[in-house]
């Protein structure tokens, strides 16, 4: 029904505004009684065989909610009722900021994708804990943080602390988001020694918590077999929990979509389906390579039960979905896990 009939009718408008109108209908028709039980019977599969243990946290299951989705933290109880078995909130930053100009989210129906320069729009730390203190313990939440455009190269370090240290609370999890293209000084963000010093920064943060959260990185998809290398030798000095791979790609190589069109619509974030089989090989490569030393999160392309199980065939622990959720519809989560309790029968 999603993709036969509110598809068309919701792909007919601006990508931006669709997006707050299905969070203000998601979140008007989760107050009717009996919407929130008749969404869960629909799409929420209840099974011990999909838990999976990492880090130390129980995921009711391996498939969860990408960040950018719900930045602010507005939404993740009422889409904890679309079968999520964890859901990734922000990306935060210390101070509430407007992102990037509008026009800065277009879809590439062409390629089953997205591109986005957002530029970590959200409404700072102080709404997101605001809106975390209502959760109602339905499922795991991961907190992705970041910095704020404005602040300066020497205080980095000082926006993720502030961040990780406000949320710790609050999330289960965290992730470092340095690999977004869509925000300034992305170079140093990338840089090796300052990535030591950063997850450093913060893993002595953590020390400081009577219980200590896992921290992840979450990496480009553009990176070669060279940086791959030092990502899992940063894992493996650093002691970091885990990584997601991947991010959103620059690369535009082998699109459908006209290439006036993508010049029109400028640089960004690519998602969806085109840098599926990059995530995938940025998977295999980690997990091979490292002879699976750390967890890895699994994103980017997925639109199906078969794109799932290819992540997780890869080596990823868990898989995350965004692209593929606008695509194909809530119903995307259910054929995963059902795929999944297949695959173990």
């Amino acid at each position: 029904m999603y993709k036969a009939l509110l598809r068309p009718i919701l792909f007919a408008f601006d990508p931006e505004k669709i997006h707050h109108f299905t969070f203000s209908l998601v979140k008007f028709t989760s107050k009717i009684p009996g919407i929130q039980a008749l969404y869960r019977s629909l799409y929420v599969i209840d099974d011990k065989r999909l838990e999976r243990n990492l880090f130390g946290i129980t995921f009711k299951n391996p498939v969860g909610l990408a960040a950018g989705f719900d930045k602010n933290a507005v939404l993740y109880n009422e889409l904890a009722n679309f079968g999520f078995g964890f859901i990734e909130i922000g990306t935060v930053t210390p101070k509430g900021q407007e992102g990037n100009p509008k026009k800065r989210l277009f879809r590439l129906q062409e390629d089953k994708g997205i591109i986005n320069r957002m530029g970590f729009n959200n409404e700072g730390l102080k709404a997101a804990i605001t809106q975390l203190k209502k959760n109602k313990g339905k499922l795991i939440i991961g907190g992705n943080i970041g910095k704020n455009t404005q602040t300066r190269p020497e205080d980095y370090t000082k926006d993720y602390l502030e961040c990780f240290n406000a949320l710790h609370p609050y999330v289960d999890y965290f992730v470092l988001n340095v690999s977004c293209p869509n925000v300034g000084s992305h170079a140093k963000l990338n840089d090796k020694d300052y990535l030591e010093e950063l997850i450093g920064a913060v893993k002595t943060a953590n020390t400081g918590f009577k219980v200590q959260k896992p921290i992840l990185l979450k990496i480009a998809p553009d990176l070669n077999n060279g940086q791959l290398d030092e990502i899992i030798d940063l894992v493996k000095t650093t002691g970091l929990d885990g990584v997601i791979a991947s991010n959103t790609s620059t690369d535009r190589e082998g699109l459908k979509t006209p290439k006036a069109t993508l010049e029109a619509i400028g640089n960004g974030g690519l998602s969806g389906q085109p840098i599926k089989s990059k995530s995938t090989a940025a998977i295999k490569y980690l997990a091979d390579k490292s002879q699976k030393a750390f967890p890895i999160i699994g994103v980017g392309g997925v639109h199906s039960a078969t794109d799932a199980l290819e992540k997780i065939s890869a080596g990823a622990d868990l898989v995350q979905v965004y692209t593929g959720f606008i695509y194909e519809g809530p119903q995307l989560v259910k054929s995963i896990n059902k795929a999944l309790l297949t695959a173990t029968s």
